[in-house]
């Protein structure tokens, strides 16, 4: 008979994960660093990352650049209002989500081009927006608009459009239409160093584009939430046929 032995990174993960879940080390408490915790447990210091990075794909443990490994603070889920892209008032203001906004303008390449349907090189606004709550990220956005049609003071005054961006809504004139495409998918890198996840962890990923009367998109947004932190709700408004009323 063959048994199997655990890998030891596997008994320093559960044994963390038993502290953390008994209360023994605190939500947002930081851990000791990884070269006492390879010392604590008489391992290398890559077995030691392996644990954590176990922990990390769990949502129990995030690392900070700079600041080590924190026990992650439970969040409550917020909910995304598909259409404009608003944040349900109701756990958005319980939430006390702050966001940081970087605006820059970028030539258009690639998916931007097919996203905005501009000529390539075409100047394009963004804003790159992160939202959280207290210290850990809840979400990212990287919201385009065409360079001509940036509403006046945008890009020069942050607290002309932090309210509206604070929402990840439509932050342009109200359009005449809102496309999204959702979908379920692993993070990207950026998008896991962003929003301190494993690349393992699913995000809710939303593609929205908004159009005027005339068809043309005004804007293209890039929406990536955890998806243990975020539920979405889309209303669908029934059309009558014109058929069914005449007779």
């Amino acid at each position: 008979m063959t048994w199997s032995v655990p890998s030891r990174h596997h008994d320093i993960a559960d044994d963390l994960r038993r502290q953390i879940t008994t209360g023994l080390i605190k939500p947002g408490e930081r851990l000791p660093s990884e070269t006492d915790l390879a010392d604590r447990y008489k391992v290398s210091t890559l077995t030691l990352r392996t644990a954590l990075a176990a922990l990390q794909g769990e949502g129990l443990v995030e690392k900070i650049h700079g600041k080590g490994n924190f026990v992650r603070r439970p969040l409550r889920k917020i909910t995304y209002v598909g259409g404009w892209g608003t944040l349900d008032p109701w756990t958005a203001a319980e939430a006390a989500l702050r966001v940081t906004v970087r605006t820059t303008t970028v030539q258009a390449h690639g998916h931007l081009t097919a996203l905005l349907n501009v000529p390539m090189g075409s100047p394009v606004a963004e804003f790159s927006c992160l939202s959280f709550e207290e210290a850990s990220p809840h979400g990212l956005a990287r919201i385009y608009i065409p360079r001509d049609l940036v509403p006046a003071g945008m890009l020069d005054d942050e607290s002309v459009h932090g309210e509206e961006i604070k929402r990840f809504a439509v932050l342009g004139p109200a359009p005449a239409a809102v496309r999204e495409t959702v979908c379920a998918r692993p993070a990207t890198p950026d998008e896991a160093s962003a929003l301190r996840i494993g690349s393992t962890v699913p995000v809710l990923a939303i593609t929205r584009t908004a159009t005027d009367s005339t068809g043309r998109v005004v804007e293209a947004a890039l929406l990536a939430f955890p998806g243990d932190r975020i539920d979405a709700v889309f209303t669908t408004h029934h059309v009558i046929d014109e058929r069914q009323t005449q007779g």
